[in-house]
């Protein structure tokens, strides 16, 4: 028979963060859903970030390091229908609409995408409203794109509307917690109104609206400012970087004061030097003192002169400031080196590995964000624009709308620091069949299929001119000898045979 003993009773916690203690016991932070937190906070995290990418050159810095390493030049589409005469409409249509597709004119499609990239950073989230165009609009694909702040989405408003449908931070769920609406104030809050229908919201279906955010816990609405943990960190770095320039500037003012001494008397030479003997005591306003190169200045009987000594800003400055902008550069999600511009410790080992782990994470965010929140729906809404406007044939798309969908986003390339190393293991890993072509192309950026299209059209025209280049394989190899023709091929094998 099996006996069990009564568990024994824990009179401590077990983990030292669950403590009550001394040390803990004014940690109290709030057990609040992410919502609700978000509800009161939200406006000022957006507004303080704002702040420092306006006036902190490091938060400005880490903003621009995101943008163009997530899209750089942009994230091109490759189509992926299994149509052939279906993928080149597709293509083709895309890369006329590409320059259509800001719905205020001021960018292209890669440039939204760069906007988007941003808006995450110092706002946490942004919109996209797809915007139909009429025939008439003169559009090849009568579709555009508007992006919206997050500030035109209230986190405040919430309501319970009837058959289970709720409005919470501003965004409408029905009864099974599926987006049905975005209730969006028509003009911006912080702009300065014209008009009372400006301040009325309206109602925009989910269907046209596209939500990007980094989604941090389960079930959250609304999008948070990506510096916000090191928010406070970088405006008291500021501030007191600040207050070390100023110091600095005070000690290279070189200051002298004139003070009167008390409880001493005039010596005779001195009297003399200044009217003589007899003569009535200089006063303040009356001393002529002016601190020229090369001069020698005598000071009146019963005052002396006293120099300016401001405190330098010490030998543990720089230790300490690196120090501080290391956390800022973790918390904002980029290397040290990008928020600085500082090189000065690193070598080629260091940077690289850096690098590595910095471009891991760009490239979930480009994928897991980006991509599938913005790029992948607005490649839906293009389709679907196209296919109805009769720009793309629209055979076979009620039947198989996948195919019509089915998209690989391929980002900009990297660019290493010793690229010809990198070369040379991508073409080893190629021959190892380890990965394919095409996705070794996808890694630089580029489309194989264009790529090959270019390559095709290239050899055949080097051929036609009667021209001899390295970059054509089948005239010559590696080192630059000529390869053999066939005839040769063949009349060296008859010898060998």
């Amino acid at each position: 028979m099996v006996s069990y003993k009564t568990p024994v009773r824990i009179s401590a916690q077990a983990y030292q963060g669950a403590g009550t203690g001394r040390r803990a016991k004014t940690w109290n932070p709030s057990r609040a859903s992410i919502n609700t937190i978000l509800t009161g906070d939200l406006d000022r995290l957006r507004a303080r970030t704002r702040d420092a990418v306006r006036n902190n050159p490091h938060a400005a810095a880490a903003r621009e390091a995101l943008v163009s390493n997530m899209v750089g030049t942009g994230i091109v589409p490759r189509t992926l229908s299994q149509v052939e005469a279906r993928r080149e409409a597709l293509r083709l249509a895309f890369a006329d609409w590409i320059e259509e597709a800001d719905a205020d004119g001021r960018c292209d499609f890669f440039g939204l995408q760069g906007m988007v990239a941003g808006g995450l950073f110092d706002g946490g989230e942004i919109l996209v409203r797809r915007r139909r165009r009429r025939q008439r609009d003169g559009l090849s694909v009568p579709l555009q794109l508007q992006l919206i702040e997050p500030e035109h989405l209230d986190a405040t408003f919430n309501r319970d509307l009837e058959r289970g449908r709720t409005i919470r931070n501003g965004v409408e769920f029905d009864a099974i917690g599926r987006r049905r609406a975005y209730w969006l104030w028509r003009g911006h809050p912080g702009e300065w109104q014209t008009s009372a229908d400006a301040a009325r919201r309206v109602r925009v279906p989910a269907r046209d609206i596209a939500h990007i955010f980094n989604p941090l816990r389960p079930g959250q609405i609304r999008g948070v400012p990506w510096p916000a943990t090191v928010l406070t960190r970088l405006y008291e770095i500021d501030q007191y970087d600040d207050a070390e320039l100023v110091r600095k500037k005070t000690a290279a003012l070189f200051a002298a004061f004139v003070q009167k001494r008390t409880g001493d008397g005039a010596t005779g030479s001195a009297a003399e030097a200044f009217g003589g003997v007899g003569d009535p005591p200089v006063e303040a306003d009356e001393l002529d003192i002016v601190l020229e190169p090369g001069t020698t200045q005598l000071v009146p009987d019963g005052y002396e002169m006293k120099f300016s000594e401001p405190a330098d800003v010490g030998a543990n400055y720089e230790v300490w400031i690196k120090q501080q902008l290391r956390t800022v550069a973790a918390g904002m999600g980029v290397t040290y080196e990008q928020l600085t511009g500082d090189l000065s410790d690193v070598n080629y080992s260091s940077i690289r590995a850096g690098l590595l782990e910095f471009r891991r994470r760009v490239e979930a965010w480009q994928h897991n964000v980006l991509v599938f929140q913005f790029c992948r729906v607005a490649w839906r809404w293009f389709a679907e624009a196209a296919v109805q406007a009769g720009v793309v044939p629209a055979r076979g798309f009620a039947e198989d709308r996948r195919d019509f969908l089915r998209a690989k986003w391929i980002p900009q390339g990297w660019t290493w620091v010793d690229p010809e190393k990198e070369i040379k293991a991508v073409v080893m890993a190629i021959r190892a069949g380890i990965i394919s072509r095409a996705d070794a192309i996808a890694e630089f950026g580029y489309d194989a299929e264009e790529i090959d299209r270019e390559v095709a059209a290239e050899t055949a025209r080097v051929e036609r001119m009667g021209l001899v280049l390295d970059s054509i394989p089948k005239q010559t190899d590696q080192s630059g000898k000529m390869q053999r023709t066939p005839q040769q091929r063949e009349a060296n094998d008859g010898r060998e045979s």
